[in-house]
């Protein structure tokens, strides 16, 4: 793989998130925009190192790849936090976890599959924000 390619991949995780980052910073939300550019940048990274990175090894590139879900529910839970009777941060936490999909489908070069979640994503936080907002 050449380098242009590992820069491609990794600069369309950063612009997909960036746009989830937007809707995010906008609201104010704890994790914003360069959070959730940072979070798919180092997905596709570790993406990119598991699938290339141990060609000829015998190791099992998908094994780093899975790692990936479970150390974003690290970060994810740190944008949880408790007030009172109410939780709030999980929306937050789970953007973190779409835009880590969306660096993980960048990296492995599924470009029209990043480009599809990060519009899911992008109406479920947008438009069915107003939705909600007049029920």
């Amino acid at each position: 793989m050449s380098a242009l390619d590992v820069f491609i991949r990794i600069i369309i995780a950063a612009a997909l998130a960036g746009i989830i980052g937007i809707e995010r910073e906008i609201r104010e939300h704890t994790a914003g925009f360069r959070t959730h550019i940072l979070v798919p940048v180092g997905a596709a990274a570790f993406t990119l190192a598991s699938a290339y990175g141990l060609e000829g090894t015998g190791f099992d590139p998908n094994r780093i790849s899975a790692q990936i879900v479970t150390g974003i529910g690290f970060l994810g839970a740190g944008a949880i936090t408790r007030y009172g009777a109410s939780v709030r941060g999980l929306t937050t936490a789970a953007s973190l976890w779409a835009v880590a999909a969306v660096g993980l489908l960048a990296g492995q070069g599924f470009y029209s599959a990043a480009l599809i979640t990060t519009g899911v994503v992008i109406v479920i936080l947008y438009l069915l924000r107003l939705v909600e907002d007049q029920i």
